[in-house]
C-alpha cells in the first residue's frame, strides 16, 4: 500500500447485512425450463455421435430427411492440441518497462525537463521514423552501418532515428523565419542503432538533447556545459566522479591544413580519430595511411593529438588560430560559471561525427572510478557535443551557428547504481476507497470521483473486500493513515 494514503471503507448497515443474510437463505424456485422435443429418436443419436467425434462437422445426411425436414449438427471448430508459444523476452537490445522500471524512468526524465526548463529552454519533440536520407550525410560516419532503416509501402526508404540533432535540424528549417533566434529547445526522445551490445549499451537508448541554434560565441557551448553539470549536482554526482573532456575541431583542422591533407578527408579522419580509446596507435596509424595522409602528417597529428594542455597546444599551434582563442575562452566561461573543477583540455575528443565544426566535448567517468566500475572500459561516454555550425545546409538550409549534446539514458543509470545513488520509488497514491459489499460499490463510485475532482490520487478497490483485509492493508507500513466511512 503506498505511503502517506487514507483508507475509505464503505460498509451497509447493520439491518441492511440482516436482510441480506435472510434472502440468501430462502428458497428461490426457478423458472420453468421449456424444452423442444426432438422430431425422432434418430436426430438425439445424430447429437449424440457428434458431441463423441474428436473433430465434428456440420454434416447434412439424406437418411435424416424427415417430413421434408433435414436434420444439421453444427459443431464448433476443431480445437488444436498444442498452440505454439511466442516468446514472451522483447527484441534483443530492447527493454520492457513494468512499472518499477518506468517509475525509475520518468524520475530521471523529470531531472532532464527540471534542468532544461531552469535553463529557459522549451521541450520539442520529433517522429521516431525518418527518411533515410536525413541520418547519411557524408561517407565513413559508423552510424550509416547502424541504422534501422527499411523500404515502406510507398517505396521511400526510412529509418527509425539513431540520435535526435538531425531531426532538430530539419525541423529548424522547416520553420525557416516564422521562428526568431536564438532557439534554446530541448528533447528526450527514443534512439534505435543496430550495433554490439555491452554493458550501458543497447540497441534502443533514451537521449535527451539540448541544443541552441543561432548563437556564433563560446557562451552557448559554456552554458550547455553548465546545465550538465548542474544535473549531475541534483542526483548527487561530483567532479570527483566523471569530468569533461574538451577539445576543438579546429586543432585537427589546423594540424592537417600545415600538411595540405585534402579537406573532404577530414569527417573520415575524425571518424578514425574517435577510435583511438578502442584500437591501438599502430592500427589507428595503419587507417590514416589507407587515406592518404603522410607519414610524417600522421606523426605530427598523434603529437598534436597527445597534448594535455592549452599552454602546451598553444606553442605548438600559436595563440592566433582560432582553435587555442575558444579554447581558452570556454576555460574562462567555466571560471565565472563556477564548474572549472569539472572540465580538461584533451586534443584526441574529436567526435565520430561529421557535421561538428568547432568545440567539442565528452563526459565520462574518472580513471580513478572506472578501476572498480569499469575495468574492461566496455562503458561510452556519458555524454556528448560540440558546435555544428554547418549541418542546417547539408539538408538544403541556410547555415546557422548552432550548437548541442546528446545525453544517454543507460551509462547514467548504471553510474548511479554504483554510487548507490538510485532512489527507491514506490507506487504513490494519497486514497484508497473500498466498498465491503457489492451494494455499496456506487457509493464507492462516488465518494473516489468527489476526491478525484479534489485533485486527490485515488485506487478505487474495485472488487467488495472484507473487514479484514481492510485492517490487514492499512496495517502494513506503506498506509500511515486509515480512514473508514460508512454505516456500522
Amino acid at each position: 500500500m503506498p505511503a502517506h494514503a487514507s483508507f475509505f471503507i464503505l460498509k451497509p448497515s447493520l439491518a441492511t447485512t440482516f436482510l441480506r443474510s435472510s434472502l440468501s437463505s430462502a428458497v428461490v424456485p426457478l423458472p420453468p425450463l421449456h424444452l423442444r422435443p426432438f422430431r425422432n429418436a434418430r436426430n438425439l443419436s445424430s447429437l449424440s455421435s457428434a458431441a463423441s467425434s474428436p473433430m465434428p462437422s456440420l454434416v447434412p445426411s439424406s437418411s435424416d430427411n424427415v417430413g421434408g425436414c433435414r436434420s444439421e449438427v453444427i459443431s464448433p471448430p476443431p480445437i488444436e492440441d498444442s498452440v505454439q508459444k511466442i516468446d514472451v523476452n522483447p527484441p534483443r537490445g530492447t527493454r520492457d518497462f513494468p512499472p518499477e522500471d518506468m517509475r525509475l524512468r520518468n524520475w530521471l526524465f523529470h531531472h532532464f525537463r527540471e534542468v532544461s526548463r531552469s535553463f529557459g529552454f522549451e521541450e520539442v519533440d520529433f517522429p521516431v521514423l525518418e527518411s533515410e536520407a536525413l541520418f547519411i550525410r557524408k561517407a565513413g560516419e559508423e552510424i550509416r552501418d547502424q541504422l534501422y532503416c527499411f523500404e515502406d509501402r510507398g517505396n521511400r526508404r526510412v529509418a527509425l532515428r539513431p540520435e535526435l540533432t538531425p531531426s532538430l535540424a530539419r525541423l529548424v528549417i522547416q520553420k525557416g523565419k516564422s521562428v526568431s533566434l536564438p532557439l534554446k529547445w530541448f528533447a528526450i526522445g527514443q534512439c534505435w542503432r543496430y550495433e554490439r551490445m555491452t554493458r550501458g549499451r543497447r540497441r534502443e537508448h533514451y537521449q535527451w538533447n539540448m541544443d541552441i541554434i543561432g548563437v556564433p560565441g563560446v557562451m552557448a557551448e559554456a552554458e550547455l556545459i553548465s546545465a550538465i553539470v548542474t544535473f549531475f549536482k541534483r542526483v548527487g554526482i561530483t567532479a570527483s566522479d566523471v569530468g569533461f573532456k574538451v577539445s576543438s575541431r579546429k586543432v585537427l583542422q589546423e594540424v592537417l591544413r600545415c600538411y595540405s591533407v585534402p579537406e573532404n578527408l577530414f569527417g573520415k579522419v575524425c571518424v578514425v580519430i574517435d577510435k583511438m580509446e578502442k584500437i591501438s596507435i599502430d592500427e589507428i596509424t595503419k587507417e590514416l595511411k589507407s587515406l592518404g595522409m603522410s607519414e610524417e602528417a600522421i606523426n605530427e597529428l598523434l603529437q598534436v593529438l597527445s597534448v594535455k594542455s592549452l599552454e602546451k597546444l598553444e606553442e605548438i599551434l600559436g595563440a592566433a588560430g582560432e582553435a587555442v582563442a575558444d579554447l581558452k575562452q570556454l576555460f574562462f566561461l567555466a571560471e565565472k560559471f563556477g564548474y572549472s573543477e569539472w572540465i580538461e583540455f584533451d586534443a584526441s575528443v574529436v567526435r565520430g561525427l561529421a557535421y561538428y565544426t568547432g568545440i567539442v566535448f565528452e563526459l565520462d567517468i574518472l580513471e580513478s572510478l572506472k578501476k572498480g566500475f569499469d575495468r574492461e572500459r566496455k562503458l561510452r561516454a556519458i555524454c556528448g557535443g560540440g558546435r555544428y555550425d554547418h549541418l542546417l545546409s547539408t539538408f538544403g538550409g541556410d547555415d546557422i551557428p548552432a550548437c548541442g549534446f546528446g545525453f544517454g539514458d543507460a551509462v547514467i543509470i548504471e553510474l548511479l547504481k554504483e554510487k548507490e545513488l538510485l532512489p527507491e520509488l514506490s507506487h504513490q497514491v494519497e486514497n484508497i476507497v473500498c466498498a465491503l459489499d457489492h451494494h455499496l460499490q456506487g457509493a464507492a463510485a462516488a465518494v473516489a470521483t468527489r476526491l478525484r475532482e479534489k485533485g486527490r490520487s485515488v485506487d478505487l478497490v474495485l472488487e467488495s473486500k472484507p473487514l479484514k483485509w481492510g485492517v490487514q492493508t492499512s496495517s502494513t507500513d506503506k498506509c500511515t493513515k486509515v480512514d473508514i466511512g460508512g454505516e456500522f
